[in-house]
C-alpha cells in the first residue's frame, strides 16, 4: 500500500506523526510512506498551499492521510480554498463520510442520553453547493454595496450523494434522514429534496424523512438514537457533522473520508479538528482522531480486520482512563481572533498503548456491523471480532475487491443495542411506499 501523507500545520503534524506509528504496528509495516509540505506554512512562504503540479504528484498513491492545516496570520479561506476543496474535486471525493459513536471512557455533554444512542453516519456532498466560488462584493464603497454568494446543486451532484447515503442504509438495515430547508432556500433545497423522493421511491424498504436543518439539529441532542443515516448538503453536512462531533466527546475524537467511490481516483482522510498551534510539539494533542482516519482509510483499502485492530486497540485505551492529559483550560484570547485547538484527551503515551495493542493476541472483543455502500460487493453481517483481532462472520462474507465502487466502513454497535432494523418506526420515519413525508417538527421556520 502506498500512501500519501500532508501532515500540515500545527499539531497536523503530531497527530499524523503518531497515526503513522499506529498504522505501521496494525500493518506490520506494509504501508509505503511519502509525506507532501502542503501547508498553511508553505503559503505564508511561498504564497501557495501547495504546487500548481499537486493533484499529479498525488495521483499515483492508493490514499491520502491528511493531518489539519491552519497557520497564524493565514485567513482560513485559504486553507480551504487552496488545499481541501482543490483536492476534493480534482480527485471526484464527493462522499464527506463522517461515521460518529461514542467512544468508551468518553462522556457526552448530552445528559440522560444513553451511550448506545450515540451512534450514527453523516453522508455530506463534498465537492458543489453552498461551497461555490460563485459571487462577489458589489457597489464597492457607497450605500448600495452588496455581497451575491451562489449555491450550485446539479442533478448529477444531488443523485449520487443521495443514492450513496440509500445504498449505506439499504445494505444494513438503517434508516435515511435528509437535511433541507425548503421553507426558506426555495430554489435549491426544494429541488435538493424532489430528486431525495425521487431516490427514496426507488428504496421502497428503507424508512426516510426530510428533515429542516433547524429542526433535526435539535432531534440530534434530543433523540438521537433515532438517526441513522443523515444526509445533507455541502453546509449543512458541515455544520450537523461537527454538531455531531460535539455531542460525543468533541473534534479531538472525529475522523472524516472524502471519498471517491467509484475509485477512478484516490480518497482522502483526515482528522477534523484544527492546527492548534499554540500547543504543537508539546507531545499533549489528541492523536485519536487521526488514528481512527487512519482506519477509515484501511477499511477503504480492503483491510477491514486491520481496521478493526486498530478501532478496538483505541476503545481499549481510551476505556482503561490511564492515558489522559489535563483538562486543557483555554487562555483568554485577543479580540477578533479564533482558537483552533481541540480539547486535548490524550499524549504520545496514549499512542503508545494503541499501538501495542494493535499486535495480538487482543484483550478486548466487540461486535461489528460491516457495510458496504454497494451490497453485490459485501453483504452486511454480524460478526465478532475476536481477542486475536480477527473479523469473523458465519459464514464470512468478507470478499476483498480491488475494484470495490463503494467503500467499506465500519459501524459500531455496543453489546446489547437493537439493530437499527428492528428500532425502524421512530416518529417521522415511515417507509416510501405512498410517496414523501416531511416530519413535523420540521414545519418550524
Amino acid at each position: 500500500m502506498r500512501v500519501a501523507t500532508i501532515p500540515g500545520d500545527g499539531i497536523g503534524v503530531d497527530v499524523t506523526r503518531e497515526a503513522v506509528k499506529v498504522m505501521d504496528s496494525a500493518t506490520g509495516g506494509r504501508i509505503e510512506w511519502t509525506e507532501f509540505d502542503y501547508s498553511c506554512e508553505r503559503y505564508a512562504k511561498t504564497g501557495a498551499m501547495m504546487p500548481p503540479d499537486a493533484p499529479a504528484a498525488l495521483a499515483g498513491f492508493d490514499a491520502i492521510l491528511l493531518g489539519a492545516v491552519g497557520y497564524p496570520g493565514v485567513p482560513d479561506d485559504v486553507s480551504l480554498w487552496g488545499l481541501l476543496i482543490p483536492l476534493r474535486r480534482a480527485f471526484n471525493q464527493y462522499v464527506n463520510l463522517r461515521p460518529v459513536r461514542l467512544l468508551p471512557g468518553i462522556a457526552s455533554p448530552l445528559a440522560g442520553v444513553p451511550d448506545e444512542a450515540l451512534s450514527m453516519v453523516i453522508v455530506r456532498e463534498n465537492t458543489e453547493g453552498e461551497y461555490s466560488p460563485i459571487g462577489g462584493v458589489h457597489n464597492r464603497g457607497n450605500q448600495n454595496e452588496f455581497a451575491l454568494q451562489e449555491s450550485v446543486f446539479t442533478r448529477i451532484g444531488c443523485e449520487r450523494i443521495i443514492r450513496y447515503a440509500f445504498e449505506l442504509a439499504a445494505s444494513a438495515g438503517f434508516r435515511v434522514c435528509s437535511a433541507t430547508k425548503s421553507n426558506g432556500i426555495i430554489h435549491s433545497m426544494p429541488y435538493w429534496d424532489s430528486i431525495f423522493n425521487e431516490i427514496a421511491a426507488e428504496y421502497p424498504q428503507t424508512p426516510s424523512v426530510s428533515m429542516h436543518v433547524d429542526a433535526l439539529a435539535a432531534r440530534m441532542v434530543s433523540d438521537p438514537a433515532s438517526l441513522d443515516v443523515i444526509v445533507a448538503s455541502n453546509l449543512f453536512g458541515d455544520i450537523l457533522s461537527d454538531l455531531a462531533a460535539a455531542i460525543t466527546g468533541g473534534l479531538g475524537l472525529a475522523a472524516s473520508g472524502n471519498i471517491n467511490p467509484e475509485r477512478t481516483a484516490i480518497s482522502m482522510f483526515e482528522s477534523v479538528h484544527g492546527s492548534a498551534p499554540d500547543i504543537a510539539g508539546q507531545g499533549i494533542a489528541n492523536p485519536v482522531a487521526q488514528i481512527l482516519a487512519g482506519a477509515m482509510l484501511l477499511d477503504h483499502l480492503n483491510e477491514p480486520a486491520t481496521a478493526n485492530k486498530i478501532r478496538l486497540a483505541v476503545d481499549q485505551v481510551l476505556g482503561d482512563g490511564r492515558v489522559r492529559t489535563p483538562i486543557w483550560v483555554a487562555p483568554p484570547l485577543p479580540n477578533n481572533s479564533v482558537r483552533q485547538s481541540p480539547r486535548p484527551l490524550g499524549d504520545l503515551e496514549l499512542t503508545d498503548d494503541i499501538s501495542d495493542l494493535c499486535h495480538f493476541p487482543f484483550g478486548c472483543t466487540g461486535k461489528m456491523v460491516v457495510v458496504a455502500c454497494d451490497p453485490r460487493h459485501l453483504q452486511p453481517k454480524e460478526s465478532d471480532v475476536d481477542e486475536d483481532g480477527a473479523h469473523r462472520a458465519q459464514p464470512s462474507t468478507w470478499q476483498p475487491a480491488p475494484l470495490c465502487p463503494f467503500p467499506a466502513i465500519s459501524l459500531w454497535r455496543p453489546p446489547g443495542r437493537a439493530p437499527h432494523r428492528q428500532r425502524r418506526g421512530a416518529a417521522g420515519y415511515r417507509c416510501r411506499r405512498s410517496g414523501p413525508r416531511t416530519a413535523r417538527a420540521s414545519t418550524r421556520r
